[in-house]
Order: structure tokens, then C-alpha cells, then sequence
């Protein structure tokens, strides 16, 4: 083998250098890709996974009858017929036959104090009275005779069989027998008044309603002490407070500057604190005449159309003064929600509804424009859908609400 051959047969050292240095240099671009990737990648996961910040309003109920209410007020249900039913007499309370919530009428006994002396008294008095009536039938028969008697003997002194003596001793019985009768008669009345009275007071120990009612608060038990004045020590002036509940009526007051625009028999809408879902007509009854300076307001008495039992005295309640009488279609509650809550997306139109932390499409559609609000349906009452940032929402969106300051 020649030296030219051999040479050739050498490795060239500066190439195989050259190669590796790529290589490596190759290797380092493809790392710094991959890392670079990689951060893209995660910071799109964590931008994505943060969650948006939005505004939301909630899906509400609205009555027709507000777009035509002239004036709301506030107030409260009054009974206007109410009574604290006490006895006329002092006595010990022996029974009670109510409670709260008792339906009564008129007339009827609810309650009894201890009446055993009075009632001894109504004995006497009828024994009295049927003494009197008997000595007023004595007192009859002795004037018929004496009359008799009497006739008889004016008969005979006209013939002169009889003397003038005997005449005057029989005319005299007969006139003594008339008085002893017209005694009589005035002490059968008597005894007759005096019955009455003991009954009447009887009566008073008879603690009866004195109207159709209910019952409100039971203010005395059975032991305690009953006075007309509740004067005494531990005494009690009332036995039962009682209400016609088919009076009741809200009073509330007016500012003096809103008052030319009430009028007595306006309609009215009623609302009550403690049945919100339920709205009742009403009437303005009357306006009372006179003002109260300390608040510069005027009481304004509102009577119920309908009756409801569920309606208590006392209940805090709301008025709304209308411009018109309410039509059956106005009494009706809508969904309303701010149209700007309201987009597109498929196709379709939609709100974004809070669903926890995330958002939800829920499809909607619009109905009649109520003021600044529309009428949807597909939503209730009380739900919360957001009004911006509509444009980086989706379905499924993670959010948050803003801190309230």
C-alpha cells in the first residue's frame, strides 16, 4: 500500500468538531422551544382559569299597575271596630270560655265572675214578688167582698132596714179594701223592680261580646280580680280584647304636598309585608281632616275590597295610590329583566345566568316592554344574570363578583 493511500485513510478531526458543535446547537434551539411552548401553554391555562369579573342584576317581578301609580305610602291595618270587653261590676274571674283567636257574636257569654250572692239575691227578689202578688190577690177578693158588702148595704139603708151606722162601717171597709188593693198593685211592682234589678245585676256578672268578632289578647285567667277601673291592686280592667276583622282598613299617612293627589273612593293596591305574593284591592275611605305637624302628613284611611283571612290588625302594609282602576290582566306579576342582559349566541337569544362561580347561556325570550325593563320568560324570579363584560363570557365562564365596599 502506497503513502497516498494511507493519507487518505485518515480522519479529518475538523470536520467531525464542526458537526457536533451543530448538533449541540440544534439540540439547545429545540429546548428553548419546548420551554418557550410550554409557558405559553400554561399561561394560557392560567389566564383562562381566571375568573372574570362581572355585573350582574336579578330577574324581577313586576305588576302592571306600577306604570300607573300616582303616589305610594306606608302604613298599617287597623280594626276600626275594637273593644277591651271588661265587666260592669267588681267580682272575681270563676270562668272564661275563649282564647286568642276565638270567634265570637254578638251577645254571646265569654266569660263569668263569681255571681252565687247575686243569684241568692234573684231568689229573694221572685220569692219577693210572688208574696206581693199574693197579698195583692187577698187584697182583690177582700175589696170584691167589701164591694158587696158595700152595694148591699146602700141597697137596704134606701128601704130603712138598716141603719145609718151600719151604712158607713160597710162603705168605710169597702174604701179600705180599695186602698189595701191599690197597695198592693204598687207592691207587686215594687217587688217587680227590685227582681229586675237583681237580674240586671245578675247580668252584669255575665261578661258578654258586644259584637261579632275575634279575639285578640286574653288579658285575665280565671282567680284574677275584674274592676270596672282596674283601680284595685292586681286587678284586671279587661277580660278579652276583641276586633271586627271585617273592618279593617290601612291608615297611612300622605305628605301634605303629595295630598292633591288622593281623592276619597280613588283605587288603591294594597301589599303586605307578611304576604308579599299577594296584592289586594282597595278603596280610599276617607280622608281624615286634620294634619299632623310634627310629620307634615295626612292619615288616609284605605278599605279592602276583599276580605282575606289571613289579614291581622296591626300587619305593616303598603299603599300604592292608582291613576285608574286595575284590570284583571294588571293584578298579573311579570318577569322583567334590563335588556342589556340580553344577548346572542347560536342563533339564539339568551342571558348569562350565575350558576355559582360560573356563568350559564340559558335561552330567553322577550316579551312587552315594561319602562326601562323587558319581560322575559325561561327565567324566575330572582335570578341573577350578568350585564357586562358580556363580550368575554362564554358558557361555562368561571367568574367573580365585586367586593362590596
Amino acid at each position: 500500500m502506497s503513502e497516498d493511500t494511507l493519507g487518505k485513510l485518515k480522519i479529518d478531526k475538523s470536520r467531525r468538531t464542526v458537526a457536533g458543535h451543530r448538533g449541540r446547537k440544534l439540540f439547545r434551539t429545540a429546548a428553548v422551544a419546548v420551554v418557550i411552548a410550554a409557558v405559553i401553554i400554561v399561561s394560557l391555562y392560567f389566564i383562562q382559569s381566571r375568573p372574570v369579573v362581572v355585573e350582574t342584576v336579578s330577574v324581577t317581578q313586576f305588576f302592571p299597575t306600577q306604570s300607573f301609580t300616582l303616589l305610594n305610602s306606608s302604613g298599617y291595618v287597623v280594626a276600626q271596630r275594637k273593644a277591651a270587653v271588661a265587666s260592669k261590676t267588681t267580682g272575681r274571674l270563676e270562668w272564661i270560655g275563649v282564647e286568642e283567636g276565638s270567634r265570637v257574636v254578638g251577645g254571646q257569654i265569654i266569660a263569668r265572675l263569681e255571681n252565687r250572692d247575686i243569684e241568692a239575691t234573684v231568689r229573694q227578689a221572685e220569692a219577693a214578688l210572688q208574696n206581693s202578688r199574693s197579698v195583692l190577690d187577698q187584697s182583690k177578693a177582700e175589696l170584691a167582698d167589701a164591694g158587696q158588702s158595700f152595694r148591699r148595704q146602700k141597697e137596704l139603708l134606701g128601704q130603712g132596714i138598716v141603719s145609718r151606722a151600719e151604712y158607713d162601717s160597710a162603705e168605710a171597709r169597702f174604701k179600705r179594701s180599695e186602698a189595701q188593693t191599690t197597695g198592693a198593685v204598687a207592691g207587686v211592682k215594687i217587688a217587680d223592680a227590685a227582681l229586675q234589678g237583681a237580674k240586671v245585676n245578675l247580668d252584669y256578672s255575665l261578661i258578654r261580646a258586644p259584637f261579632d268578632a275575634v279575639v285578640l289578647t286574653k288579658n285575665a285567667d280565671v282567680g284574677d280580680i275584674i274592676t270596672p277601673l282596674g283601680a284595685a291592686a292586681n286587678a284586671k280592667a279587661a277580660v278579652v280584647t276583641i276586633a271586627d276583622l271585617s273592618s279593617l282598613q290601612v291608615e297611612a299617612d300622605v305628605s301634605e304636598s303629595n295630598l292633591n293627589q288622593v281623592k276619597k273612593g280613588q283605587p288603591c293596591e294594597i301589599t303586605l309585608d307578611a304576604l308579599p305574593g299577594i296584592r289586594f284591592s282597595g278603596m280610599v275611605h276617607t280622608i281624615v281632616p286634620t294634619a299632623d305637624r310634627s310629620k307634615a302628613s295626612v292619615m288616609i284611611k284605605i278599605r279592602f275590597l276583599e276580605h282575606n283571612a289571613r289579614i291581622y290588625p296591626e300587619m305593616s302594609a303598603k299603599v300604592a295610590f292608582l291613576e285608574r282602576v286595575a284590570l284583571p290582566e294588571d293584578k298579573k306579576a311579570r318577569l322583567v329583566v334590563n335588556p342589556v342582559a340580553i344577548v346572542t349566541s347560536g342563533g339564539r337569544e339568551g342571558v348569562y345566568l350565575v350558576n355559582g362561580e360560573r356563568v350559564q347561556f340559558t335561552p330567553v325570550t322577550r316579551g312587552s316592554k315594561m319602562g326601562d325593563l323587558v319581560e322575559v320568560s325561561g327565567l324566575k324570579s330572582g335570578d341573577r344574570v350578568v350585564i357586562k363584560p358580556l363580550d368575554k363570557l362564554k358558557n361555562g365562564t368561571k367568574i367573580s363578583l365585586p367586593e362590596k365596599k
